[in-house]
């Protein structure tokens, strides 16, 4: 509390300036500190008592729908306050300040009317200046201040002063709330594509209804809920760092990190660094420190493409990490632990390269905790159809045009053996997309783009017959709607069937007609 004001008028005049300009100072110190408000706003009225004798004072602020002010801030107040407590605009002598936008000055504050004796928060006996909060024409809350029985004599000075306070603590709440929208704007940013990339990622976006497709979606599904190290297993072009997307971003783990590397794609000199990092003059060139893929990956997954191409010494400094969960930096003494899930990626023999001594077997069971092995292409012909439209539907995103692809076209991608699985088949969706003019891919432009017209689907790379004593009746079917153009009635009659009997074999092999 400030000491007891001079007797001469003089004396007193300067004692408050100076009272006055020290709060000023003060007050603009503590809204600088930090945007929490309440913290601030208590602060504030807390140097407003010291400096200048304002014993009880308050901070309302206008709720989102601007109809009703609540508390923000209380000092001196020993009444309990309901975090409900409000005014609406015209309630109350406070209510009054939000309604005209203008100070409220009173020698007495019971004289007013509007005098709330109820709530217990001010001294009707006391002197009362409520002032409106404003930035521009915005009213955003009221500052209410009390000072001392012996202050009616500079009842103007205190107003003049708590509009100075007002306006200082006006210019903190906009930037306050400011701040409070843009992190709700980034929030919802970062949720809205949190959502996209789940989409983009999820299962759904991994076309296939054959059993085998079914099989890997149902792991993916299992797997994705733990931290289990996953080892997807494929031939190139599978689609395999789709899967680890998919698992990823379906995963507890989604909102961490999704961090890739190709092993196959640096020397092993830089894949240590690229992997653990290195310490600012490790060697030459490594002019600063930097972080490796593991630790970017913290708190995320780490998908390594590739993985059977590592050195045999670099696998004994992977399986140390898989293991124990700590690393150093190349050219560092500390440890450092990480949380990382791994998923590795392969198209090699990883258990013919282990009997062969060439990758270590410890760290192949390390890896191989839980394998999904993705089916070549030519495997789910009945898949390629859909797989394709969903490709033309992507390459047109990219290319900002609609595009369609003809039954004829998909009749010619159906007879191809694919031996680069489904990135082959995006290439030449691709290629043919590019080649069109008016948005419609069709059998001519298919062609042009390197594919050879076969009349029979292909199984293991080579033309189908349907006299083929290892097929299976399933193979045998599809084979043969295949060939027919997937309609029934000349399928049946390549069997010798009649189209009742094909219509009941499709219905209890689970074959999903394709309308071509």
């Amino acid at each position: 509390m400030s000491s007891p004001l001079p007797a001469d008028a003089g004396d007193m005049r300067v004692a408050w300036l100076e009272s006055a300009l020290e709060s000023l100072y003060r007050v603009s110190r503590v809204l600088s500190r930090t945007l929490e408000l309440r913290e601030t706003l208590a602060e504030v009225l807390r140097v407003l008592d010291e400096e200048c004798g304002f014993n009880r004072a308050l901070v309302t602020l206008t709720e989102p729908d601007g109809e009703a002010m609540a508390i923000s801030a209380l000092h001196g107040v020993d009444a309990p306050c309901t975090p409900d407590m409000r005014w609406r605009a015209g309630e109350g002598v406070i209510g009054l300040v939000l309604e005209r936008g203008r100070a409220q000055v009173l020698e007495r504050l019971a004289d007013d009317p509007r005098y709330l004796a109820q709530r217990g928060l001010f001294d009707g006996e006391a002197p009362f200046v409520g002032v409106p909060i404003r930035v521009g024409h915005e009213t955003l809350g009221v500052l209410a201040l009390q000072p001392p029985l012996v202050a009616r004599d500079r009842l103007e000075d205190d107003a003049h002063l708590a509009e100075m306070v007002a306006n200082l603590i006006g210019q903190t709440v906009r930037l306050a709330l400011q701040v409070r929208q843009e992190r709700r704007d980034i929030a919802e940013e970062r949720d809205t594509l949190r959502r996209t990339v789940r989409n983009r990622y999820g299962f759904d976006n991994v076309v296939g209804h054959t059993a085998k497709m079914k099989q890997v979606f149902e792991q993916v599904r299992q797997v994705a809920k733990w931290n289990t190290t996953v080892l997807v297993r494929g031939e190139t072009g599978t689609g395999k760092e789709l899967i680890a997307q998919a698992i990823h971003y379906n995963s507890p783990r989604a909102a961490g990190p999704f961090v890739k590397l190709n092993c196959a794609a640096l020397p092993e000199n830089l894949l240590e660094s690229e992997l653990f990092g290195h310490e600012k003059g490790a060697f030459t060139g490594a002019l600063t420190q930097r972080k490796g893929r593991f630790e970017m990956a913290d708190a995320g997954t780490l998908f390594l493409d590739e993985i059977g191409e590592i050195s045999a010494s670099f696998q004994a400094k992977l399986l140390r990490v898989l293991q124990e969960g700590e690393l150093e930096r190349v050219g560092g003494a500390r440890t450092l632990k990480v949380d990382v899930r791994v998923i590795a990626a392969t198209n090699r023999d990883l258990e013919s390269e282990v009997e062969a001594g060439k990758f270590r077997e410890d760290l192949y069971y390390r890896l191989n905790v839980m394998p999904i092995m993705l089916p070549p292409l030519r495997e789910r012909v009945e898949d390629i159809p859909e797989i394709a439209r969903h490709l033309v539907d992507k390459i047109a995103g990219v290319q900002g045009r609609p595009l369609s692809i003809t039954d004829s076209a998909l009749r010619v991608l159906l007879h191809h053996a694919w031996p680069g699985n489904v990135r082959e088949l995006e290439n030449c969706i691709e290629r043919a997309a590019v080649m069109s003019e008016d948005g419609s891919i069709d059998r001519d432009l298919i062609l042009i783009s390197g594919i050879e017209e076969r009349v029979t689907p292909l199984r293991g790379g080579g033309a189908v017959d349907l006299d083929d004593p290892d097929l299976d009746e399933r193979e045998r079917v599809i084979a043969a709607l295949e060939q027919a153009g997937w309609v029934q009635a000349k399928a049946a009659r390549l069997l010798n069937m009649t189209p009742r009997q094909i219509a009941y074999r499709i219905q209890t092999l689970n074959i999903k007609v394709r309308q071509i």
